[in-house]
């Protein structure tokens, strides 16, 4: 349960005084939630910061006031002029105000002339605040932002904040109602020690909050300003605390030690075609550690594509098979699940191992028999979707799963995990092939230890990448032609058209034709829409050698290994991320041959599309590529989308409050090593903090033990 002195902050906008349905409906279509039954809170007012400023000083003469521009007038109300005309093409209502100096009309759409009459009564004197603006030939102010009698107390504000809007709400409507949420703010204990408030020299939360609400000037607006670094780090605190917890939940959890003297490993390393680089080795005995300790392994292995991490996995899996356990392997699409297999089971032959794959696509009499002999301990190793977790499936003795691109699950399945069952008593490593900045790390991977394979396989080529304007597209087919002729295969990547799947298809589809009128059926189509087993067919056919050229939606971005591919195209390569441009690249440079990739753009480039692109050129290196792809977008989009489990941070922006962030994950620990069940009047402070940004399901883990 919420604590009682939250509850106004998470009451419904609509029960503020002034908020009536169409105001409502605009507030929840611009800061309503998802998940909360789509109506904007109290909170989501206070969360949504101004941009910009209004800064409405300037109170020159009619005559003396500059053309489109926002100017403060004292003007006496002269006459008021109601549109007429037939309906619906009424001329607007016009109010023609005067000083000393010269005369303008106020305008007003679809008025209310009770209301302008009360509000501007003939013969009296007003101050209007707007922009001003001429119309055939006239002085005029449509709509004015403020009215009021002079010498009231409630006049113009100097300077006024500009918030985000959305289409029919005025930016003067949201002030209101924000200035209406910020009367309900509670008194709330302080969660932060004192001597660090002192030293960043920080006011209360609430005084943080009415401060931002109410800049002066522009440098109140920056990320930099105390009172936004204050709300950031407690928003980076809840995050960490969160984290913290979780991590402390699962670790509290029965583990088991899981050691073995190595005979499946040491078999299947005796016939590897490569030795293990020296990250490899320091990450399986950073895993062998945690295994053997009784406390349950939580630990991301993150590794650049084709730093061998499957290998490491495979290696874990074989002690805990070795130790007398079962694995299990989870990769998060079955196009994936099936390249795993047929990778793992070549590797792991020499040690015996017995391994099977439980996807969608086993159905029936195939499905009761895996699933019969994964319950009787005749399977060593499941490799499969995110089904392992979500079905109801039964492991005589699970004692490890690995998840594969762990980006794409997210904090809450990985706990879902933990919870269905499947990693009750198992160890659980996860692994990525995107590298993740240090900062992101702290924010989603808390909870979680890291392994980092940072070389690669020795004899891998640097792939030679190119930027090509699309004018130069004859040139690049022609070089495909070469390519081919020589025996190369090539992939072919279609841009993102949009969020649309539909276009990136019709996209696709085009381009796949167009090569086949020069290629014949040589060239292949792959695409999200097809049917695991067409997929799959196309992939074969190209990795059989079949297929000469792949085109390709980014189905094809993780994981789909054909050594022999040596050519990457990717078109309107200005449309994708830092990341999602690296792991295409990743697809080719496998093999022996010299691989290439060529980044085809639309003229003209903006400017972080060019720094991206020239990023791309410069390193392949996938650690220094992730910390330029945060720089260049921050951390909501790095990784891909919203749909990455990273948390949407409301106030903290990364990677401007990275330092704040490292000193909240200190604090988090801190204090939850001193009150583990945060307990007393500081740990009530710091749940406080998690109600208050939504981490309600930690202190639901503190609860639950």
């Amino acid at each position: 349960m919420r604590p009682a002195r939250l509850n106004p902050l998470f009451a419904p906008a609509r029960a503020l005084k002034g908020v009536g349905p169409r105001i409502d409906g605009l507030l929840n279509k611009l800061l309503a939630p998802r998940g909360v039954g789509g109506h904007a809170r109290l909170i989501d007012l206070l969360w949504h910061f101004p941009v910009g400023l209004v800064d409405r000083a300037r109170s020159p003469s009619i005559a003396e006031s500059p053309l489109g521009q926002i100017v403060t007038l004292t003007v006496r109300v002269a006459e008021h002029r109601p549109g007429g005309g037939r309906k619906g093409r009424r001329a607007p209502y016009r109010i023609l105000v005067e000083d000393e100096t010269s005369a303008i009309d106020l305008v007003y759409f679809r008025a209310d002339r009770r209301y302008l009459e009360r509000l501007l009564p003939v013969g009296e004197t007003r101050i209007i605040s707007g922009r001003l603006e001429s119309y055939d030939g006239r002085l005029q102010m449509p709509h004015p932002d403020h009215v009021s009698p002079p010498d009231t107390g409630a006049g113009v504000p100097e300077i006024e904040p500009v918030y985000p809007l959305t289409a029919g709400l005025s930016n003067t409507s949201l002030r209101k109602a924000i200035q209406a949420a910020l009367g309900g703010l509670p008194n709330l204990p302080e969660w932060i020690d004192a001597a660090f408030l002192d030293k960043n020299g920080w006011r209360s939360f609430t005084e943080s909050v009415k401060q931002l609400h109410a800049p002066g000037s522009a440098d109140d607006l920056l990320p930099s300003h105390p009172a936004r670094q204050r709300l950031a780090y407690d928003e980076l605190l809840a995050n960490q605390l969160a984290l913290a917890i979780l991590r402390q939940h699962m670790k509290r959890r029965a583990g088991r030690a899981i050691a073995a003297p190595g005979r499946l490993g040491k078999a299947i390393v005796e016939a590897l075609p490569f030795a293990l680089t020296g990250a490899q080795t320091r990450a399986l005995a950073e895993i062998d550690a945690d295994m053997a300790d009784p406390l349950h392994m939580l630990r991301l292995l993150q590794g650049d594509v084709g730093s061998g991490k499957t290998v490491v996995a495979l290696l874990a899996m074989a002690t805990a098979v070795e130790a007398g356990h079962q694995a299990a392997f989870m990769a998060p699409t079955e196009l994936l699940a099936r390249q795993h297999l047929a990778t793992i089971a070549h590797f792991a032959e020499p040690a015996g191992l017995r391994i099977a794959l439980l996807t969608g696509r086993e159905r029936g009499k195939e499905r009761l028999a895996i699933l019969d002999a994964l319950q009787g301990g005749e399977i060593d190793i499941l490799i499969g979707t995110h089904a392992l977790f979500q079905d109801p499936i039964a492991f005589r003795d699970l004692g490890l799963a690995v998840i594969d691109e762990q980006h794409r699950f997210g904090v809450h399945q990985r706990l879902a995990l933990q919870e269905k069952g499947l990693g009750a008593g198992a160890e659980l490593l996860v692994m990525t092939a995107t590298p993740i900045p240090r900062t992101l790390l702290l924010t989603s991977y808390g909870d979680l230890d890291v392994s980092r394979l940072d070389e690669k396989p020795p004899g891998r080529k640097p792939v030679t990448t190119r930027i090509i304007p699309l004018e130069r597209l004859d040139e690049v087919i022609d070089g495909v032609a070469r390519a081919v002729e020589s025996g190369a295969q090539v992939y072919w990547v279609c841009p993102l058209v949009g969020e649309s799947e539909v276009l990136d298809l019709a996209a696709a589809e085009e381009r796949c034709a167009d090569l086949r009128g020069q290629f014949g059926e040589r060239v292949g189509l792959v695409h999200g829409k097809l049917a695991g087993k067409e997929k799959d067919a196309v992939m074969a056919r190209f990795a059989a050698g079949e297929l000469s050229v792949l085109v390709s939606t980014t189905v094809i971005e993780v994981g789909v290994d054909v050594p022999n591919a040596s050519v990457m195209i990717i078109e309107h390569a200005e449309r994708f991320g830092l990341a999602q441009l690296h792991q295409l690249r990743g697809r080719v440079g496998r093999g022996a041959a010299q691989s290439s990739c060529l980044l085809l753009y639309k003229q003209p480039l903006g400017e972080i599309a060019r720094e991206r692109l020239n990023v791309m050129r410069e390193t392949e290196d996938g650690f220094v590529i992730a910390e330029e792809d945060l720089r260049l977008r921050g951390g909501g989009e790095v990784l891909g989308t919203r749909q990455s489990g990273l948390p949407a941070f409301r106030i903290a922006q990364l990677p401007e409050h990275q330092d704040l962030l490292a000193a909240a994950r200190d604090d988090a620990r801190l204090r939850l090593a001193r009150t583990p069940r945060l307990e007393g009047e500081s740990g009530e402070a710091l749940r406080l903090l998690l109600y208050l940004f939504e981490r309600d399901d930690a202190v639901k883990l503190m609860r639950a033990g």
